[in-house]
């Protein structure tokens, strides 16, 4: 079938989306985490409700991104777990804290219900800021160096806002009344830290990597891709004004700042995919010299011709089956 070069194109592209749409989906339900009042009940249920019936499907994205890595490119994927062992165990301690407490609160004594709010709101936290910690360790090459540390923290609070804008977002969309209100409040104080992470991400990152400053300052094609920060930054100033009209007229074009904040995703995410590119481990490891035996993936490729579609399939059908605003919280 595929020779090795095609092949390495298509499972990173594969392992590009998977990433990509985990990042949007479960970002946006990590969000609603985030911002989970912890002294307000009837919101936090709303809040939940919002999410229950996608929250399990979207976590499907991480596990195809990852299991794409370990069978397609399973070097770059042991050197990348040796380097983030700790971090990504944080993150599924917290991943764990965030499903029981998701559970667990809804069978709970009213008087300990606070306190699986409290876990839910605090794993949502940790697993978010694991998320962006790595991502930066990942940009630094895995440095354990002072800089690289600091700009892996700069990364994770990024990630935590980021999360917090997307998730008010999609409170925006889905939630009606005073919860609404609170989360155009909420999307407001995000989009401001989301857009100085943003900036202060894409401004540090080239001066401490001068193979991403080469890649976006030096190319042949840098006025092709000059308009994609340039757009970006606009968004997040048009979304901006859109929740100050928000604020007068909720349901007027609610579901906008959702998908704006979708399209700034997905640029920030081609803009690091720029930046790598064919690196899988930067300056390290290429995805043409990571790939696995290309007997085994195209073999594996009948699989992936199957699976994919059908989470596609099935993730489209969710979000057409529970359209609309919010119904009342049910486990049963």
């Amino acid at each position: 079938m595929f020779e090795a070069h095609t092949l390495s194109f298509i499972y990173a592209s594969l392992m590009a989306l998977a990433i990509l749409l985990y990042a949007i989906l479960d970002g946006y339900d990590l969000g609603v985490g985030i911002l989970l009042p912890t002294n307000n009940e009837p919101h936090a249920d709303t809040m939940i409700a919002s999410i229950g019936p996608f929250w399990d499907a979207n976590e499907t994205w991480l596990v195809l991104a990852v299991g794409l890595a370990l069978i397609a490119f399973p070097l770059a994927h042991s050197m990348i777990l040796q380097a983030l062992y700790i971090p990504v165990t944080v993150m599924l301690i917290g991943l764990i804290i965030r499903g029981v407490a998701f559970d667990f609160r809804a069978k709970a004594k009213i008087k300990r219900k606070s306190m699986w709010n409290k876990l839910f709101k605090i794993g949502s936290i940790i697993s978010a800021f694991m998320q962006g910690y790595m991502l930066g360790l990942y940009v630094m090459s895995f440095e354990s160096s002072a800089l690289a540390v600091t700009f892996a923290i700069l990364s994770g609070v990024g990630v935590v806002a980021a999360y917090a804008l997307i998730g008010a977002a999609w409170l925006i969309l889905k939630t009606q009344g005073q919860l609404q209100l609170d989360a155009i409040s909420w999307c407001h104080m995000s989009t401001r830290m989301a857009f100085l992470g943003v900036v202060a991400v894409s401004a540090v990152n080239p001066v401490i990597n001068h193979s991403v400053y080469e890649r976006w300052f030096t190319s042949d094609i840098f006025l092709l891709i000059l308009p994609i920060p340039i757009i970006c930054l606009a968004l997040f100033i048009l979304l901006d004004r859109i929740l100050v009209q928000l604020k007068s007229q909720p349901d007027l074009g609610a579901w906008l700042p959702f998908l704006i904040s979708c399209v700034i995703f997905i640029l920030c995410f081609f803009g690091i995919l720029y930046s790598f590119y064919p690196y899988v481990v930067p300056g390290k490891l290429t995805i043409f010299e990571a790939l696995a035996a290309p007997e085994s993936l195209n073999f594996l490729l009948y699989g992936v011709i199957v699976v994919v579609p059908t989470i596609l399939a099935y993730t489209a059908f969710s979000y057409r089956v529970f359209w609309g605003k919010v119904q009342p919280l049910s486990y049963y």
